[in-house]
């Protein structure tokens, strides 16, 4: 059998994430005639302008870069048009990619890797929102882009286990090598005419709202599992916050960053809040014991708790606060 003529390939992605994807490509039998990527932002602690991830590797790489305040400016149009693509594919772009953006390659469509189970979690932060979720499973997802957010048909998915303390930057790792697998597998059904596409039932679908700073705050009448899942949804930045009060009512604020949960032994019904300090460090949640395994105190390194705590000394008559009322959440996926 004859090998399929190679696509000519525009790529538009940001972040890390999107890094494994585009250098498959380069590395692939297709041509990436061109990345597109947000605008050069300020970055790290002194916020000094660089590159994005991808446009590092644009730049590395010399390809043909555009970095538009908006992808449907009619000066990028006119250079998306110059590099004859015939088909983009779309990871972690951030910007909303117009019709005429989307129908331009000469297949007619962008292809997307979306990091879930579509319909499930669509939006912003899937990967956030699976772990928070407390879900077993997540994945990739290859679908056409449309107008309706991750909403257009799906050609492929493929599925990996979400591991029981793993936080949402190592899942993010795994998913983004899972999405340069699906992609390169799905351009060459483009380039051989045999990609399937099947609708998404819309019923089933939910939204993966970006996490803010308040979904950070641990609300200590929650169950033990589900505040072990919000801490490594929110981890490894900004993790998990909570208040140690002391016995004269000074406050220090710590950071979790990984945790697991224990059920109480048979009768206990300790007060949320209460630590205790047997092998370690729990405290006391709504329905069994937290158990932090990495600590931090503002302006330190992450520790794990046995490091952590010897280098700090937890007074007797200490306690957790429990908060009056449960902090905002943004909305649930």
């Amino acid at each position: 059998m004859s090998q399929p003529t190679p696509l000519r390939v525009v790529f538009f992605g940001t972040p890390e994430i999107a890094v494994p994807t585009l250098e498959a490509l380069i590395a692939g039998p297709h041509a990436v005639v061109g990345v597109v990527s947000q605008p050069d932002r300020g970055r790290g602690r002194g916020r000094q302008r660089s590159a994005s991830p991808v446009s590092q590797i644009a730049l590395r790489e010399d390809i043909p870069l555009l970095r538009p305040d908006r992808v449907g400016e009619t000066e990028t149009v006119d250079a998306l048009r110059a590099m004859a693509p015939d088909i983009g594919v779309v990871v972690a772009f951030g910007q909303f990619l117009p019709k005429r953006v989307r129908e331009l390659p000469t297949r007619g469509y962008l292809i997307n890797a979306h990091a879930s189970l579509l319909p499930r979690y669509r939006g912003a932060a899937p990967i956030a929102r699976a772990i928070l979720e407390g879900e077993v499973e997540t994945g990739i997802s290859i679908m056409r882009v449309e107008k309706e957010m991750d909403a257009g048909p799906v050609a492929a998915m493929e599925r990996i286990s979400i591991e029981p303390t793993e936080n949402t930057q190592e899942l993010s790792t795994r998913l983004a090598e899972l999405a340069a697998r699906a992609v390169s597998d799905a351009l060459d059904q483009v380039a051989r005419g045999s990609i399937q596409w099947r609708d998404q039932d819309a019923s089933r679908a939910t939204l993966a709202a970006k996490l803010e700073k308040h979904d950070a705050v641990l609300d200590l009448r929650e169950s033990a599992s589900a505040l072990a899942a919000r801490i490594h949804a929110v981890s490894p930045k900004p993790g998990g916050a909570v208040t140690l009060v002391g016995p004269e009512g000074d406050e220090t604020l710590l950071k979790i960053s990984r945790a697991e949960s224990e059920p109480y032994a048979p009768g206990a019904s300790p007060k949320p809040g209460t630590p205790a300090r047997a092998a370690g460090l729990k405290i006391a949640a709504g329905d069994g014991w937290l158990v932090p395994l990495v600590l931090q105190r503002p302006g330190g390194r992450p520790l794990p708790v046995a490091d952590f705590l010897r280098g700090f000394a937890l007074p007797d008559d200490a306690r957790f606060a429990v908060l009056d009322a449960a902090p905002p959440r943004s909305e649930p996926a």
